[in-house]
């Protein structure tokens, strides 16, 4: 089947339209302040034309006609109550179209935001760090360029120069005739510049995110790169990054230049126009009017001019924000696979979230039916044809040796590997938490990491989550408490230390089934005991699932599954 030659035209001109549609959903928590925007933008266009014609007749009285001052300080007083009105209303459009911005920009990052989570930890894995950062810095940085920049000069164009074609064409239909016919000149050409705009606009952000990506990857790796000699290379390689960074920037640059230069041609032409039309009629050289106008009439329609092609170079100016922000729209999607939409609010009302049925809430938290598991990467499974289920306020010790499949099981459990084979089945509504053998601990305090899961946690309860993982048992040591900073990934704690930071976090979000990989590894006796007593405590009527090589954790569980490594198939056996 052949593709028409305008197939792909169309299909780029939906895709704008879609994107174009998406950009303006950002601001609909603005809307107010949207129209505040537009309503003192053209309040203040409307004005100019008051100031041009006090201006006009205060030349006309004072030069032509010789009147007294005392009749040209009521138009002089009116003149500088609408200089001070219309600054007024520039700064009230300038800080409401800065808080539209800054709301399309909160809800650009909390659409990104949920939709990132909605991926779950499988898609994140595969992802560029530096890549998906960007799409809440320089991406967000383009949206609001767009709302700040763009769409106030987008009302503009649309309502001034229209005010002001009426307002000549009252006073002089020749000059309304030269401003409407060469208008049509300055958006096609914008059209045409705009076009090449978005592309370079695209390139720049799509390369600086693979830039952030690149030296995001290359962060990560510096250890390894000092170790094995790379660290020349690799700079150089950031050095090339950086200069296709540069390169494709200067072209958006260049061209946003091309556009604006095109745009003051063409007005400039324009307004020359109309001054030649004026001073050939007053030279008696051409007369399409029964009468030469007046100096002031002539003052007047100059003087309004430049300002009906104003807008229109100021949309030139501001028209680059569009095409970023296009380009902005079309990385997101690329990285995303779609545009995110609108997040859900979340204090929907409780009739459109259905209640759980009777059953469901006393069923098993877990099911796990003929469940087969594969590693990311790994060429066999470690896990086949496994079947068990958990039941509520039961603890289940995964035991077997190191590589049966474990972790691989935990990780499944909480979603974040597919089944190969087989279903787990979880309760709807269920709550999972997951304290893994690595936790990720960032450069901070200690009480900072804990209240990463719950932000709002107070003191005495943030005290108590960390006494019961036995975090208190090291961090009173140290010389501030849950206010040591530590450093990236848990840099000046051991690896016991940092497990049991995790498993505070975990105790904070109290979740409803608890999946616990090796808690208790590199702990003391005292320490391992003192551990599980206060974690029976806060798991009772909770399901809690461990994977451990330790005996006393598994006298501490009342359930056994075990797996044994080797053969095709791995035999899973439960033990009360």
């Amino acid at each position: 089947m052949s593709i028409p030659p305008d197939a792909s035209i169309v299909e780029t001109t939906a895709l704008r339209r879609q994107r174009l549609h998406w950009l303006g959903g950002l601001a609909a928590a603005a809307r107010g302040t949207q129209r505040l925007a537009a309503i003192c933008i053209c309040l203040s266009g409307a004005l100019l034309i008051g100031q041009a014609a006090a201006i006009a007749w205060l030349i006309q009285a004072v030069l032509v006609d010789h009147r007294p001052l005392a009749e040209a300080t009521p138009v002089l007083l009116g003149l500088l109550a609408v200089l001070g009105i219309r600054t007024l209303l520039g700064s009230a459009t300038q800080a409401a179209a800065g808080d539209v911005a800054d709301a399309a920009r909160l809800a650009l990052r909390e659409r990104v935001y949920q939709r990132l989570l909605g991926r779950g930890p499988l898609w994140l894995r595969q992802q560029r760090t530096g890549e998906l950062g960007e799409l809440m810095l320089a991406h967000a940085d383009a949206i609001e360029n767009y709302y700040a920049g763009y769409q106030p000069v987008r009302i503009e164009v649309v309502v001034v120069p229209l005010l002001i074609a009426i307002a000549v064409a009252w006073t002089d239909w020749v000059i309304a005739l030269i401003l409407l016919f060469t208008a049509p000149l300055v958006p096609f050409f914008m059209m045409l510049v705009g076009w090449g705009a978005e592309a370079a606009g695209r390139a720049q952000l799509g390369e600086l995110a693979r830039m952030s990506g690149h030296f995001a990857d290359r962060i990560k790796g510096l250890g390894l790169l000092r170790l094995y000699g790379r660290g020349e290379a690799e700079l150089d390689g950031v050095a090339t990054a950086a200069e296709g960074v540069r390169e494709r920037t200067l072209k958006v640059l260049r061209i946003a230049f091309l556009s604006s230069t095109v745009l003051e041609f063409f007005a400039s032409v324009s307004v020359a126009m109309v001054a030649l039309y004026l001073g050939l009629s007053y030279l008696g050289l051409m007369s399409l009017h029964a009468q030469v106008p007046t100096l002031g009439v002539g003052m007047f329609c100059l003087l309004l001019a430049p300002e009906f092609y104003a807008p229109l170079r100021r949309l030139a100016a501001h028209y680059h924000d569009r095409a970023n922000a296009l380009a902005a729209a079309a990385e997101v999607e690329r990285l995303l696979g779609e545009l995110p939409d609108a997040p859900v609010a979340e204090d929907a009302s409780p009739a459109t979230a259905r209640a759980p049925e009777l059953l469901e809430q006393h069923a098993p938290p877990v099911v796990v039916s003929g469940v087969s598991l594969r590693p990311l990467g790994a060429h066999h499974d470690v896990v086949q044809q496994l079947s068990f289920q958990i039941e509520p306020g039961q603890r289940v010790a995964l035991i077997g040796p190191s590589g049966s499949g474990k972790s691989t099981l935990l990780e499944a459990l909480a979603g974040w590997l597919p089944p190969r084979e087989g279903s787990i089945v979880l309760r709807p509504g269920l709550d999972v938490g997951y304290a893994g053998q690595r936790p990720y601990l960032f450069h901070g305090t200690i009480a900072d990491n804990l209240r990463l899961a719950a932000p709002g946690a107070t003191d005495a309860h943030l005290r108590a989550m960390a006494e019961a993982a036995q975090v208190m048992r090291f961090a009173a040591a140290l010389p501030q408490g849950l206010d040591t900073v530590i450093g990236e990934r848990g840099f000046g704690l051991s690896g016991g230390e940092a497990r049991r930071i995790g498993l505070a976090r975990l105790l904070l979000r109290d979740p409803q089934l608890l999946l616990l990989d090796e808690p208790t590894a590199f702990l003391d006796p005292d320490t391992e005991a003192d551990l599980l007593r206060t974690l029976a405590a806060f798991a009772r009527g909770r399901s809690v699932v461990i994977a451990t090589h330790s005996e006393t954790a598994m006298r501490w569980a009342d359930t056994r599954l075990t797996l044994t490594a080797g053969g095709a198939r791995l035999a899973s056996e439960v033990t009360p």
